[in-house]
């Protein structure tokens, strides 16, 4: 027997039926119209159709509902008896509807959501109001009118619709809607907490309820009742509503590596559909049988055997055991490599006070996405827009990452809808009527203008004085601080600056597509009206691109094995560093600890600096002797090394741990530059190293989002954990609690157990993370930073670890963040140039500024008791009174610095043999010279002291490359990355005549 379409329309309808053709197809369907105008007039007798449940046998499916297509084809689902009746029963016991309710069933019929609609009134026994749907599909807004005139009692909408009618809604004109209304449902789309609160205060009486389900799961399967947003928020800070927890009968779990607190939704129970319809088959759901390790919410008998359907949708559970909606894969995008969800930039715009609603949408082009627009929907339409722009784009810096911005902000007086009242994103891309640009916002930049602008751009981040229209913005030294650092002036996406890295071609880029790619000049010549002085204008160093002289005697290690360049790097070596006393004491000076970057190291387990016991050298010397500097050896890791080497000392061994951009990560000897082992990595290494308590393995991050363990021995890989972003993090060891702490650019902080191989806690924090964090081991503390400007506190004592506080600074912080032992006081280096120290309540203790933005984080030494020192891309280092912030001193060595400085802790300078009078510091600047600086501590006394009296530059060398990796300083060593591809080992020396050199311990 041939299955019958029956298409149900009015007579001028049916000529529509040419467009449903893939329907038809897809059911091998008989089609028969039928007129309601003559069926209804000829109806007046009872129809003749036995009740189906006479039949007391359980049919397949019940009704037959075709998904948007939104993702692909429409697909029929075939929805059965028990979906729907497990529905109506759930929403009767909770939130019944009864007799003398009104009901609105504005939803059309082909949406899921018409049917708990209908039906749930139906067997209500309410009176249930039918609106024309042609009135409302020609204008969905005039669903007010029908809430007033019939004092509707329960509506079921989509976040958007609501927010379209709010101010109808909050208008005297409509008070009564405000009275009538007990029970709104929303569902469809994500539903932000801003407009939830409007709505509380709007509507007390009302009942709120947050739905989650698809048209394969009966359309709901999750909830949340409004009136626990108060006690869920109490430890949780949340942009968008939960979707709750599951309605009875419905098991619903979290899938894939971060599962149970993060992951993919599969929903299995009663709500579940039986399938696809394909004539003459019904297909199975995507499904799958439930892991053995996944929690399951609300499950029943026999859930670990039943199938799940896979939805798409990813979501995290809060410690309620709430989900919260992260987003659909459809509507999550990639930007620079990064996981992008567009609702969370919706709804950061939409948490500004001016904005009633927002879409964002993307541009592509051959599947790269270069450009992202919003679309905004204002209180009221402003003529006068300066305070505006800067109010919107300051507020999005607080909030995201520059790489979530959106190059084009647009001003519309409304936002298309689709029939059943979401954003319709695919007529916006398309449509441009109704839309007006703001000029002061979005300004189109004539030609001759705009090419001066990027130039400037150009020669701002690479700090050089000219830039000719040819000239390729990494050819001439830039990198990704660099390209953040122009891509944020001209108010672009970074994708563009490497898609087009010269300033005609991304000229010509912006001026293309109908000028669809538009650029903020506003934004970028007026950056420093957004964030203060962000980005000095008035400061300049010399330029670094002109040559330098350099001229090393070099010669090949006799000792390397080049037979077997996989298991050896090729070292080369000036002068033999066998005789040097340092590295052969008997018994050592350091026998289990590690030195990294910023003067952080652990001795044994212990995180307390980097000496356990000085060693000096006797000088005897004028003090204005000079020093020089000369290189032990370098190894080759075939690409730039911008990663700060980690240094261990282990017994009588010394090793070094580094990686470069050619995804190798090396252990060397650091004695002679010997290769001990590589491993090949998945991504390019930016990141120093960490090394566990126990020594046993070395913990490193990639640029793919993995966070490897590998033995210490050997590089096996012991284990890796996945982010969703770039790991450029230096990762954490707490000792205490056994985990590595480590953030990413997937804006979340992950905390990793390394002696059971799991995450167990992972805190979002708003924003990409650059720097390391910081911990406070007696007061089990622990501090983040991210771009977005926030610093975070946490306490970590025992699971689950809580937020103590949020602070923000107003300006992204790339650097580690680092703690002054003596008060738990947090040090951070901001990128307008700005040092800020916090107390433990996250209170500010003191602010200081510098000449030019900063990239890396502060140092603090013992070698400089209460001296933080911190260097900018001006030129100069700083050092600040640690307990005041005043300023001690500055040096400007003559180019941009982008590195943290080091103090030798492990040898100092001194007058006599007792007293300690002079320290050494190891600063590194981009163009690739290495100075040590001689510092004064007696001079710092003085009152009258001066810069000339306290620093004094002591050595300098010049590599073949730029330096952007921090150097680690150990008693007259230094270790260090450079651009040539090489890691270097140089030796501080002096001059030999009439010196007397030894080397000893300090006495305690």
């Amino acid at each position: 027997m041939t299955p019958v379409l029956l298409f149900l329309a009015q007579e001028d309808y049916c000529h529509k039926l040419d467009k449903l053709q893939w329907l038809i197809d897809n059911g091998s369907f008989l089609v028969l119209p039928i007129s309601m105008e003559e069926n209804l007039r000829e109806q007046y007798h009872p129809p003749l159709v036995a009740w189906p449940c006479e039949s007391e046998c359980l049919r397949s499916f019940c009704y037959l509902m075709y998904t948007s297509g939104s993702s692909g084809k429409p697909k029929g689902v075939c929805g059965t008896e028990i979906g729907l009746l497990n529905r109506f029963l759930w929403m009767q016991d909770l939130y019944p509807v009864e007799e003398g309710d009104l009901v609105l069933f504005k939803t059309q019929i082909s949406f899921i959501d018409h049917l708990p609609e209908f039906l749930g009134a139906i067997l209500a026994n309410c009176t249930l109001v039918t609106p024309p749907f042609n009135e409302l599909k020609e204008n969905i807004l005039c669903v007010i009118d029908f809430l007033q005139g019939y004092f509707i009692n329960k509506l079921v909408a989509v976040p958007s619709l609501i927010r379209a009618i709010l101010p109808d809604l909050k208008s005297p004109r409509y008070a009564m809607v405000r009275n009538s209304l007990k029970l709104l449902i929303l569902s469809g789309e994500v539903f932000h907490v801003s407009l939830c609160e409007m709505l509380m205060k709007l509507l007390p009486q009302t009942s709120i309820l947050n739905l989650y389900g698809s048209t394969e799961v009966t359309g709901d399967c999750t909830y949340f009742d409004c009136k626990r947003l108060a006690l869920v928020m109490q430890n949780q800070v949340l942009a968008s509503i939960p979707i709750g927890l599951p309605l009875s009968n419905c098991d619903v779990v979290l899938v894939g590596e971060d599962a149970p607190i993060e992951g993919e939704i599969y929903v299995g129970g009663q709500c579940v559909a039986a399938g696809y319809y394909k004539y003459p088959y019904i297909m199975p759901l995507e499904q799958m049988e439930l892991p053995l390790h996944c929690d399951v919410q609300c499950p029943g008998d026999g859930y670990r055997t039943q199938p799940f359907f896979k939805t798409g949708d990813f979501a995290r559970k809060l410690p309620s055991g709430d989900l919260v909606f992260l987003g659909r894969k459809d509507r999550t995008i990639k930007v620079n490599g990064q996981r992008v969800a567009l609702e969370e930039i919706e709804g950061a715009f939409r948490d500004h006070p001016d904005v009633v609603d927002a879409a964002v949408i993307c541009h592509d082009v051959d599947g790269e996405i270069l450009l992202l627009e919003a679309y905004l929907l204002l209180k009221q339409m402003i003529e006068e827009t300066e305070e505006l722009k800067y109010s919107l784009r300051s507020w999005m810096m607080s909030k995201l990452p520059q790489m979530m911005i959106p190059s084009s902000i647009l001003f519309t007086r409304s936002l298309p809808l689709t029939s059943s009242g979401k954003v319709d994103y695919s007529s916006l891309a398309a449509s441009t009527h109704s839309v007006i640009r703001i000029k002061n916002t979005v300004e189109e930049v004539p030609p001759g203008d705009l090419i001066d602008v990027i130039q400037k751009a150009f020669s701002d981040a690479l700090m050089v004085e000219k830039i000719a229209v040819d000239d390729n913005f990494f050819d001439m030294g830039g990198n990704s601080m660099s390209a953040a650092y122009a891509s944020f002036k001209l108010g672009i996406h970074m994708k563009l600056l490497y898609t087009f890295p010269t300033p005609l071609k991304l000229q010509m880029a912006l001026l293309s597509s109908n000028n669809a790619l538009r650029i903020n000049s506003d934004s970028g010549l007026g950056l420093s009206e957004l964030h203060g002085d962000m980005l000095l204008s008035n400061y300049r160093v010399s330029s670094y691109l002109g040559s330098k002289p350099r001229a090393r005697l070099l010669w090949s290690d006799s000792d390397g094995d080049n037979d077997n360049p996989s298991k050896h790097l090729k070292a080369t070596k000036e002068g033999s560093p066998s005789d040097d006393d340092f590295w052969n004491l008997n018994p050592p000076v350091h026998t289990s600890c590690s030195f990294s970057r910023c003067n952080k190291g652990s001795h044994g387990g212990n995180r307390e600096g980097n000496c356990l016991s000085y060693l000096y050298w006797s000088n005897m010397l004028v003090k204005d002797r000079k020093g020089f500097l000369q290189e032990l050896w370098k190894a080759c890791i075939d690409s730039c090394v911008d990663a700060s080497p980690l240094v261990v000392f282990l017994g009588n061994d010394v090793r070094l741990f580094i990686g470069s951009h050619s995804h190798k990560f090396v252990c060397l000897d650091a004695k002679s530059g010997n290769l001990c082992w590589e491993t090949k990595l998945q991504g390019r290494v930016e990141c120093s190293a960490e090394i566990l308590d126990d020594f046993s393995q070395v913990v490193v991050g990639c640029y793919e989002g993995k966070i490897y363990f590998l033995d210490y021995l050997n590089g096996s890989i012991c284990w890796k954990f996945q982010t969703s972003g770039e790991v450029k993090s230096q990762p954490l060891v707490d000792k205490c609690s056994h985990l590595v702490w480590c953030g990413s650019y997937d804006h979340n902080l992950y905390a990793l157990d390394y002696k059971s191989y799991q995450c167990i806690y992972k805190f979002q924090c708003g924003g990409s993370i650059f720097g390391s964090p910081a911990i406070d081991e007696m007061q089990r503390k622990l501090f983040v930073a991210a771009t977005s400007g926030h610093v975070t506190a946490l306490t970590v004592q025992a699971l689950p670890f809580k937020k103590l506080w949020k602070q923000d600074l107003g300006a992204p912080i790339f650097g580690s963040l680092s703690i002054i032992s003596s008060n738990g006081n947090v040090i951070c280096c901001l990128v307008d140039g700005t040092v800020v120290v916090l107390d433990t309540n996250g209170f500010i203790i003191w602010k200081a500024r510098t000449g030019g933005p900063i990239f890396a984080g502060p140092c603090i030494s013992k070698a400089l008791p209460s001296q933080v020192l911190v260097s900018s891309r001006d030129g100069s280092i700083y050092s600040f009174e640690m307990e005041t912030g005043n300023l001690l001193w500055n040096h400007n060595i003559g180019h941009p610095i982008s590195s943290s400085p080091c103090a030798d802790e492990d040898l100092q300078l001194i007058t006599d043999v007792s007293t300690v009078s002079e320290c050494l510091i190891c600063v590194c600047d981009s163009s690739g010279c290495i100075h040590v600086l001689r510092i004064d501590l007696h001079a710092l006394g003085y009152s009258n002291r001066n810069e000339k009296n306290v620093v004094h530059e002591f050595a300098r060398l010049d590599l073949e490359g730029e330096i952007f990796s921090s150097p680690v300083m150990i008693g007259g060593r230094i270790f260090v990355g450079c651009r040539d591809d090489h890691v270097y080992c140089i030796k501080l020396d002096v001059e030999t005549d009439h010196i007397n050199s030894r080397s000893k311990s300090l006495p305690s």
